[in-house]
Formats: structure tokens, sequence, C-alpha cells
């Protein structure tokens, strides 16, 4: 039986960090930037409940998980609500006993995007698409691909591009874009997206912004920050932002100029910024997980990953992994369970009481407004 030593990111050695890196290049599945050290220990720069578990066999290093530790021994995965994927980083062989949750003192983790090549997750989780654009045979052949599939797509971008490029000037990608205006400018555009869709805007909160930024100011190919952003004439009218290591990058901000939707510019800076990336030695482009009509039309690749409640023996694990399975009359989530998704995203984003209070009044508003809407069209 594995020995487990939970330590805070800040507390791994660089003994850890190279068995752990080691670890992540030893299966393809583990290439995300999200499931390395370095994610890791950056959020553990900003979260003090940020974890690292560490499966020992002897003294060696056998497996690695990181989480934020909440009440009760309940976890997310480390960077929540931002970890669109998690694993527990391991070499094939190891048996789902030895690296127990329980063997980490956690009663169990709420999952949204588990990679788990290995199987050391037993539990009855949901399965989710992830959506890929896979640029390692160049962006010519993506394109090639990505034209014939949809000839209407092709004379869409077209138009769009024409559109923009005739109204503001001539389009250009910017990769990696080093704009600290741009860069306040697609948070901006994130935020007014957000609250019109009626969802928590993440882009205030004091430890997201501050992951953000760190990010943007780490333009390191190794690992750091990506921006790619489409011009026309001067003026950013679309952009991505998120994190990348080596040739992978997982963009977590995508938006636009909300004064340009007539002209889809989000349409034509994927196209372009696909192409920009392969330049740039990008090999994944990661559109990330969960059914998304614009991923699935750019995506030339899709992987499984896995959703739900890892738990422990314990009552409370049980109890936590049944709530899942409380489902409404058409089968989706019961009005109890919307609540508590939307409570658990709030809380993964605000630190104190009073933030994820206003965020649930926030919420709770926005679905008020929303009925209105619907009894008044009705």
């Amino acid at each position: 039986m594995a020995d487990v030593e939970v330590v805070h990111p800040s507390e791994l050695g660089p003994a850890e960090i190279r068995a752990w890196s080691n670890l992540q290049s030893s299966s393809p599945e583990f290439g995300s930037p999200l499931l390395g050290p370095q994610f890791a220990r950056l959020v553990g720069e900003l979260r003090r409940n940020a974890r690292a578990a560490v499966w020992r066999d002897g003294r060696r290093a056998a497996g690695f998980l990181g989480f934020h530790r909440t009440l009760g021994g309940f976890a997310r995965p480390i960077g929540a609500p931002f970890s669109d994927y998690h694993a527990l980083v391991c070499a094939p062989g190891r048996a789902a006993a030895e690296l127990s949750l329980e063997a980490a003192g956690l009663t169990g983790i709420r999952l949204t995007g588990l990679i788990d090549p290995h199987g050391v997750f037993a539990e009855d989780l949901e399965t989710v698409a992830a959506h890929r654009i896979d640029l390692a045979a160049g962006a010519e052949a993506y394109l090639a691909d990505l034209w014939r599939s949809s000839r209407n797509r092709w004379r869409n971008f077209k138009r769009y591009s024409r559109r923009l490029a005739g109204e503001l000037g001539p389009l250009r990608i910017e990769a990696p874009d080093a704009s600290a205006a741009t860069f306040a400018r697609l948070m901006s555009w994130k935020g007014r997206q957000l609250a019109g869709a009626g969802l928590h805007d993440f882009t205030g909160s004091p430890w997201v912004s501050a992951l953000f930024r760190r990010l943007f100011e780490t333009r390191d190919a190794a690992f750091g920050g990506l921006m790619i952003t489409l011009y026309a004439g001067e003026r950013p009218v679309a952009a991505h932002f998120g994190v990348r290591q080596d040739g992978w990058f997982h963009p977590w901000i995508g938006a636009y100029d909300p004064e340009l939707a007539a002209c889809s510019p989000g349409l034509v800076h994927q196209v372009m910024a696909a192409e920009a990336a392969a330049e740039i030695g990008i090999h994944t482009y990661d559109l990330g997980p969960r059914a998304d009509h614009s991923k699935a039309m750019f995506a030339n690749s899709a992987s499984r990953v896995r959703a739900g409640w890892a738990t422990g023996r314990s009552l409370g694990g049980r109890l936590a992994a049944g709530s899942d399975r409380i489902l409404g009359p058409a089968g989706g989530l019961s009005l109890l369970g919307r609540v508590r998704n939307r409570w658990d995203h709030v809380s993964a984003v605000e630190l104190t009481l009073g933030g994820r209070v206003a965020g649930m009044a926030r919420a709770a508003a926005s679905l008020n407004r929303r009925r209105t809407a619907w009894t008044q069209a009705a």
C-alpha cells in the first residue's frame, strides 16, 4: 500500500516537481497544462486551501493529485472552476485501492472533466466530450478538412472577413499578443457576456484576476499565458486567452466585441487563430469539455472525460454521490440540483461569504428576469 502525504503546492521540492512532470509526460492523455505541477504551484500562490496529495512507494513519488480542500473533507480540483481537466497523475498499473481518496483524507471530490487513462477511479461517472483542434499535421491540413466538411462555413468565413476588413481595416492575428490594453478589453467583453447570459462574472474575483494577470505576464512556451487576438485595422475585435504548456494551449476566455456581433468576429477569429497557433508551435488547441455548438463546429478531435463525484466509502461520500442523481421531471437536474450547481460554481470563485451571497443574489435576480421575459413573451 502506498503512503500518502498532503502538502501545500508551495511545499513541493525539486525532486517532487520533477517526478510529477515525468509522470505527466509519460502519458499523452496528461498533456494538458492544467494537470502539471506548474499549474498547481501557480494556483497555490493565490489560494491557501490548495493542496497536493503525493502517493509514495517508499521514497519514490508514484502519483499526484491537486485539489482544494473544503468543508467535511470534500474537495474540488485545483484551480476550480478553471480546472476543465483534472487527474490523479500516475503511471499505469496502479490499483484504485492503492490510490484511494480516503488515504489522502478526502471524503469525496467533485469532478467535471476527469482524465483517467489508467482506470484509477472506479465510480460510475457521467461521460462527456472534450473538443480539440489537432494541429499536429499543420494548419493547412486542418483548414482543408474544415472547409471540406462545410462549404457553407467557408463562405461565411469569407463573407464576414470581407465585412470586417471593409468596415475597420485589414485583418491580422497577434499570437502571442502582449497588449495589456487588449487584455483588459477582453476581460470587459467577457464580463458583459457573462452578465448578459445571467451567469456569474468571475472576472471580478481577486484571486481569479490575479491568476489571469500572472499568466498574462508569463508568456513562456514551457508554461505561461497566451492571448491570441484578431485585429481589424488597429481595433481588437476578438480574442482567446488561457494557459499554454509547450505545444498545448487551453484557452479559458473567448470573447468578441459585442458591437460587432453582426460580423461574426468569433468565427473569423477561430479560423485565423488556429492557423497562427500552428505557426508558434501549438499542436493541440484545446476547446475544453461540455456540449457547445461552436466547439464541435471547429474541433477535429474529441476525447471522453468523466464527471460526477468520486468518493470514499463513508456515509458522507455516498450521500454526495447520490445527490448528483436527483433529476427533474424532464430528466435534467432538479431545481435543487441547479441551485446546488450554481452555489458550487459561485463558491469556487468567491472566497468570502459576502461574495458568495452576492453572487447567489445576482443569480436569483437573473433567473427572475428571465422568467418575467418568458411570461411576457407567452
